[in-house]
């Protein structure tokens, strides 16, 4: 295990088509990245606000949506209806990666599918130098493998696609009733995937993914967005930065099945401990109900919120300069500092939204209570 974990890269570059659309792990600042949810069966129209099963037809939109903004840095393939169920993730990933130039991350749902997926990303213009896509393998919670997921660590491995190592312990159900014994299950899992990588590809690119829930005792129901999972993300994400991979989990889930004021709550709360802890990718983008569902208008407002936690999670610069010590120690009684040099050269340093609001009462009111 000390040998796998010495051997695994820790760096990781998820290739877009284009080299602008590179994603380089760890970023430089340090910071995270986005990405859609995965694996979401419904979808919420964004004209009528209905809920639907997530058809074909979604996945261009999906595309259009998560190719545009900013924080979202790649795109996870759906599972769409309307198409065979057996070879669903294929008709995703066609019709996903023949729309964007970002990377796309694959999660294949028959074993006999591997194979042909990864020979799509390489048509498409992946190399192994320059990997398109990634590829996710998850633990059968508790300490089980499936066939299908090694096999696509093996496919992943000889094709030069990073793999996200995803542990899904639930706690109370396929894990301790404790923050503390979810996240031991969900970093033991996770070590033994680094370890299983290591036979067949000594310097395989894996990506610690702990994605963990907790079960509603009083419902059994499993929830992302509850503090107990909310701590035990944050915390197996910092274990595991103390082993050195590249990490991974969810930064924009909730458990609500709407876009309302609970599930801003809930991602804002998540989002924060996740990128506080040092997370490098941050899921979920666009997904509630405990990521059954997928809403275009929930990911627009998770890419707002993206580069808000982007501002807040970065640490403050406390040198000389920031404290401003030579003007601030020359000032009289009652000056100010609005034409100060100071200000003038950090003016535009701040964070400003796009969406979210900042009108005065006079300005609210004069556009019917909406923002600009």
């Amino acid at each position: 295990m000390r040998e796998a974990l010495a051997a695994t890269p820790k760096q990781v570059t998820l290739a877009g088509k284009i080299a602008a659309r590179d994603l380089h792990l760890p970023r430089a600042d340090l910071g995270f990245v986005m990405r859609t949810g995965t694996g979401a069966h419904g979808f919420i129209d964004p004209e009528t606000h209905a809920y639907r099963n997530m058809d074909m037809t979604d996945v261009p939109t999906i595309a259009a949506l998560a190719s545009g903004p900013d924080q979202v840095g790649f795109i996870a393939h759906p599972f769409a209806y309307g198409v065979q169920e057996r070879t669903s993730d294929i008709h995703g990933v066609v019709s996903l990666i023949t729309r964007t130039d970002k990377h796309i991350w694959l999660q294949p749902c028959n074993i006999e599918n591997d194979e042909y997926l990864m020979q799509i990303v390489q048509v498409s213009g992946g190399t192994t130098d320059r990997p398109i896509a990634s590829t996710i393998m998850c633990s059968f919670t508790p300490l089980e493998f499936k066939v299908m997921d090694v096999e696509v660590l093996i496919q992943s491995g000889r094709a030069g696609l990073p793999v996200h190592a995803c542990s899904l312990p639930s706690a109370g159900g396929t894990a301790p009733l404790s923050v503390a014994g979810n996240v031991l299950m969900a970093v033991t899992e996770i070590l033994a995937m680094i370890t299983l990588a290591h036979v067949p590809v000594p310097d395989a690119p894996i990506i610690a993914t702990p994605l963990m829930f907790t079960l509603d005792m009083a419902t059994g129901q499993a929830f992302q967005a509850c503090p107990e999972s909310i701590q035990a993300k944050a915390l197996a994400v910092e274990v595991l930065h103390g082993l050195d991979p590249i990490t991974h989990t969810y930064g924009t889930r909730s458990d609500t099945p709407d876009a309302d004021r609970q599930s801003m709550v809930e991602r804002t709360a998540l989002g924060q401990a996740v990128a506080m802890a040092g997370g490098d990718i941050m899921g979920g983008v666009g997904q509630l109900e405990t990521a059954t569902v997928f809403c275009p208008i929930q990911a627009v407002l998770d890419d707002e919120m993206g580069g808000y936690l982007r501002a807040l999670s970065r640490a403050p610069d406390i040198d000389d300069a920031a404290f401003n010590w030579d003007e601030i120690s020359q000032m009289g009684i009652g000056p100010h500092f609005l034409d100060s040099p100071h200000t003038l050269t950090e003016c535009r340093s701040q964070y400003r939204p796009d969406l979210y609001q900042r009108d005065g009462r006079d300005d609210y009111d004069k556009n019917n209570r909406r923002g600009a």
